[in-house]
């Protein structure tokens, strides 16, 4: 996923505009509780799907920020309570977005990073998802059990094993 990422940014100058096709560059973060044990989904409006925060570059080279973003969005919390764990890359993903009346089928190069929110903060949610909720880590992937899901969670379960020190070799070694 990792160098497959790379070789289209190479190729695609305008790798950030959502316009490109054949797909372009997405950004999402993966939120944990401080202590690792849920994970803040989304149910997409559009997609109906159980997801974490994330959404288009619209133009924008600098992910991080548009991962960031997108979380405060599609939470409606406040930017001062989303707190970026790492601006290292935590997982990268390659998916397919199949048609609808929305667009048309492409694929979405998406760079995660993670991010921290005490889940005891109320979440406003926002008009882009059904509902936001905190999920316990063991049912994230009874909502969805896409495999990139499984990918994220098998990290943050090692997360989970090595915290309270992040070590970058168990959480970002490998897309």
């Amino acid at each position: 996923m990792v160098e497959r990422t790379r070789r289209f940014i190479l190729e695609h100058e305008n790798c950030f505009d959502r316009r490109l096709e054949p797909g372009h560059v997405t950004a999402s973060t993966w939120v944990v509780n401080p202590a690792r044990s849920h994970v803040l989904m989304l149910l997409h409006r559009k997609l109906g799907l159980w997801l974490q925060p994330g959404g288009h570059a619209d133009g924008e080279s600098d992910i991080v920020s548009v991962a960031l973003k997108e979380t405060v969005e599609e939470t409606g919390l406040d930017p001062s309570q989303v707190k970026l764990l790492s601006e290292e890359i935590f997982d990268v993903d390659v998916h397919t977005v199949h048609d609808s009346e929305h667009d048309s089928r492409h694929l979405h190069f998406d760079p995660r990073f993670l991010v921290e929110i005490d889940e005891r903060i109320p979440l406003p949610g926002s008009d882009e998802s059904h509902e936001v909720r905190w999920v316990p880590l063991e049912e994230v992937l009874h909502l969805n059990n896409a495999r990139s899901l499984y990918r994220l969670v098998q990290k943050t379960r090692r997360l989970k094993a090595h915290s309270p020190h992040i070590s970058k070799e168990v959480c970002y070694g490998h897309g």
